[in-house]
């Protein structure tokens, strides 16, 4: 019978945000010990975490250093010093995602030339060196309007994206490299959670249907399971398990989708950690992708990813216009309603749609929990 030795259950972090502060608490159930790494000393992990260490996950000597006497390690947030990562798997530490794979995700352009090398459906895209190069191609004829505009690096809760309608929006690109794909005239945006352990097992999450803030770009509404027939979530799944193959991940991997009017369904871009499209997971799936993460880096069997409930969640985002010390408005009316479960980031500071925590809603009757949900988004208020 295989043992685990308790003193082997230690996890190191590079970041400390949210999606840190999830993963302790679903490591405290199995008493693994989490270390974190980030430069905020009022992270949202910087009081849950066994222990805690104050500086910058993009520094090299800051990495090495806090992953010296590491055995597991994992990232939170994809901006981090890969060339360290890369060194400490050279000495024979478990790194969670692969730091070769991660630059390739990190960089957008170089992440959408993957899925086409390796026959992964995606929206058609051109790459420019700036967005001169792109007005060139307008004004030539070679780049037609409309079309998304990405920023190859550093972008992150829908930033570094514009959409360009109309040549007035031209003023408007972002600068730098980045891609340009076809504004796709999509039915759903969909999202599944895949996960692969070090001991062979890959499982996928159901399929989830995201709705978006029109104005922050961040996901406002996340419906589960989605609302497709049983063919195309079957389809969406085997798209998530084929791009973590492909890659050659371990670990947990978000995959964002577009499902188009003709049935299809196209790799948006993807995410080698946990993430915001599978938060419901906690309350709503009988494994959340928090524990599934710790299962797949420690080579533990991989839990099951049935739906326990139908469910919804909602994103708390700092109201606009208010930037300061977090007030929460609304919560004891939220809190009286069943199978409404509210999480706080711990973020001592709001800023407009600064993501500031999230609500999951659990109910058999989907009518139910949507009524629920638009409750939440209307009355849970963050203010300053």
């Amino acid at each position: 019978m295989q043992q685990v030795k308790g003193h082997d259950l230690t996890l190191h972090i590079l970041g400390g945000g949210q999606l840190g502060k999830m993963l302790i608490e679903a490591a405290s159930d199995w008493n693994i010990r989490c270390h974190v790494l980030d430069p905020d000393p009022d992270c949202s992990c910087s009081r849950l975490a066994w222990q805690f260490t104050c500086g910058s996950f993009k520094d090299y000597d800051a990495v090495m250093a806090f992953c010296a006497e590491a055995h597991y390690i994992t990232i939170e947030i994809e901006h981090v010093n890969t060339d360290a990562l890369r060194d400490l798997k050279a000495q024979g530490k478990k790194v969670f995602p692969d730091p070769d794979m991660l630059d390739i995700i990190k960089d957008k352009g170089k992440q959408k030339s993957f899925y086409v090398e390796h026959g992964i459906p995606t929206s058609p895209f051109t790459l420019y060196d700036d967005a001169d190069a792109i007005r060139q191609a307008v004004a030539s004829g070679t780049r037609t309007l409309p079309f998304v505009q990405k920023s190859c690096t550093a972008g992150y809760d829908g930033k570094g994206v514009q959409v360009v309608r109309t040549k007035d929006d031209l003023d408007k690109l972002l600068p730098g490299a980045s891609l340009a794909e076809e504004l796709i005239p999509f039915e759903k945006e969909l999202a599944v959670i895949v996960a692969r352990s070090t001991n062979g097992d890959t499982k996928a999450f159901p399929a989830v249907e995201m709705e978006f803030h029109p104005t922050a770009n961040l996901v406002e509404f996340l419906l589960s399971p989605a609302h497709i027939n049983s063919e195309l979530e079957q389809k969406a799944q085997q798209l998530a398990v084929r791009t973590i193959e492909a890659m050659n991940l371990y670990g947990v991997l978000a995959v964002e989708m577009f499902l188009t009017a003709d049935g299809d369904i196209l790799v948006n871009e993807v995410a080698p950690r946990p993430h915001n499209s599978g938060h419901h997971t906690i309350e709503a799936n009988i494994t959340s992708q928090y524990q599934q993460l710790l299962r797949s880096i420690f080579g533990l069997p991989l839990g099951s990813t049935a739906l326990s409930t139908t469910s919804m969640m909602v994103n708390l985002l700092g109201e606009d216009g208010y930037t300061g010390e977090a007030i929460y408005e609304g919560l004891p009316e939220c809190l009286a309603m069943e199978g409404v479960y509210v999480h706080l980031y711990g973020k001592k500071i709001t800023k407009p749609f600064r993501k500031m925590g999230h609500v999951t809603i659990v109910d058999s009757d989907a009518a139910k929990a949507r009524e629920k949900a638009n409750f939440v988004k209307d009355n849970l208020k963050i203010k300053a």
